[in-house]
């Protein structure tokens, strides 16, 4: 008998306190994913980063050796100064000296890109006047972007997403539910084929170091808004027509955010979802929702009943002085 009231009190608890045990599970799935995220980029790349190490310390010492009028820390100072020059976008190769990182294309490119949040650092600000101007710039334009890919991507949703699914549900009588998780998953087919396949394979050919993985990879890095900047195109030696290629990838960005914008929202919309994120939400208060409905009726009516009154009291102030009849004559014409 005991253990059965202390079962059942435990169920109550958990059903009780439902949204707070999936939020903590739901914190630490996540923290677990973190975790192995970690451990998988650190098995998997610190072999080649020490490859790379030890590379580069072979042909330091090759230098020196084939150079012994030049010491190291000379060296290392000229080095130092490269790099840091490389860190602003700016490259001492003679293969990449005639590209100009802040001419109007290039300047129009890092524009979309702080805007989206992509931010690949390839090009960053030197004088202090620039970097004043993109805090600036990135204040107002951030919120500005949002504004106007929320305003576009409903806009789109509405012709792209909810109509189609209500056609086919009153025309063909088809399960609502059914026909929004089909045109959702052939939505998210067409974009993937339009703005990440087709995209990687024009990339893969225009740049002659990348490869199809590694267009893709720059497609998909891009379009998520990670922007890690280890590839960027157009930067090449020689890039034919890069004025209006950094145009066109500056539109190819463009649009295809607002295109994975449109997926997740109709992916969003989607029943099964919507109820999948409630179990994350804190439940209101049904008493606390009717008190709060109780008492703004309340003040809504005292309002509207000090309007009444308020409103009988100048009418009556508005209306012209007449002074009452006497009973005298009142009862004049009884007593005639």
């Amino acid at each position: 008998m005991l253990q059965s009231l202390a079962g059942s009190s435990c169920v109550r608890l958990v059903e009780r306190h439902r949204s707070a045990w999936c939020f903590g599970f739901l914190v630490l799935g996540y923290l677990l994913y973190l975790v192995f995220g970690a451990v998988v980029f650190s098995s998997v790349e610190l072999p080649y980063e020490d490859l790379l190490r030890q590379e580069l310390r072979k042909l330091k010492r090759r230098f020196l050796e084939e150079h012994e009028c030049l010491s190291e820390p000379q060296l290392e100072q000229f080095l130092g100064r490269v790099l840091e020059a490389s860190n602003y976008g700016v490259s001492v190769l003679s293969n990449a000296s005639g590209n100009w990182n802040w001419d109007f294309t290039s300047a129009l490119f890092f524009a979309s890109t702080v805007l989206s949040t992509t931010g690949y650092g390839h090009t960053v600000p030197l004088s202090d006047g620039g970097k004043a101007f993109c805090i600036i710039y990135s204040v107002i334009g951030i919120p500005f972007t949002l504004l106007f890919l929320t305003a576009v991507v409903q806009r789109i949703t509405v012709h792209v997403t909810r109509r189609p699914v209500l056609y086919f549900h009153i025309r063909w009588g088809f399960s609502k539910q059914a026909v929004a998780i089909v045109h959702a998953v052939l939505l998210g087919l067409v974009t993937v084929s339009c703005f990440f396949f087709i995209p990687a394979a024009v990339f893969s050919v225009l740049e002659d170091d990348w490869n199809f993985l590694e267009s893709f990879y720059f497609c998909f890095i891009s379009l998520s808004t990670i922007g890690l900047g280890d590839y960027v195109p157009g930067e090449g030696y020689n890039q034919k027509f890069r004025e209006l290629y950094k145009i066109g990838i500056t539109c190819y960005l463009l649009l295809g955010l607002i295109a994975m914008l449109v997926v997740l929202e109709t992916f969003c919309e989607l029943h099964e979802l919507k109820k999948f994120r409630k179990m994350f939400y804190v439940k209101k208060d049904k008493d606390e929702d009717q008190a709060h409905i109780m008492e703004h009726d309340q003040l809504s009516f005292s309002s509207i009943a000090d309007q009444a009154a308020g409103l009988k009291e100048d009418q009556k102030q508005d209306e012209p002085f007449v002074t009452p009849p006497s009973p005298a004559d009142a009862d004049g014409p009884a007593n005639h």
